[in-house]
Parts: C-alpha cells; structure tokens; sequence
C-alpha cells in the first residue's frame, strides 16, 4: 500500500469530520421538529444540510481512501 499524500489525509479528516457534522443535524432536525413540525422552514434546512454534509462527507472519505497511482517523472524514469 502506497503512502497517502497531504490531500488525501485531508480529504479523509474533512469527510469524518463533515459524517459528524451530517449526525449533528439529523439530531437537531429531529429535536426541532418535534417542536415546530416537519413542514416549518428550520426542520427542511436540517434536512438539506444534512444530506448535503453526509454526501460529501462519503465523496471525501472515498478520496481519502482511493489508491491514486503515482504521476511523478522521477518514478517513471528509475522504472526503466
């Protein structure tokens, strides 16, 4: 297994942190909702923001975890 570049640390940090961010969400979206309903505008926001954080959290994560090849020139050339 190749050793992971900045980048991709980045990219795995920032999808766990952005899961974290998507639970937080739900837990609001249900805590407000109970007060004020599904159909009040705060409650449709969760919703958004949690989709969106959980699809970019699992965008992020896969990055992070992809086995990118190498596209540096000083590798191709001690190959040969």
């Amino acid at each position: 297994m190749r050793k992971k570049g900045f980048l991709q640390k980045t990219a795995l940090i920032s999808g766990i942190i952005s899961e974290a961010i998507a639970v937080l969400c739900v837990i609001m979206l249900i805590i407000k909702s109970r007060e004020l309903g599904m159909e009040d505008v705060i409650s449709a926001s969760y919703m958004a923001s949690a989709f969106f954080f959980l699809t970019c959290g699992f965008v992020l994560i896969m990055i992070g975890r992809a086995d990118l090849p190498d596209f540096s020139f000083d590798r191709s050339s001690e190959d040969k």
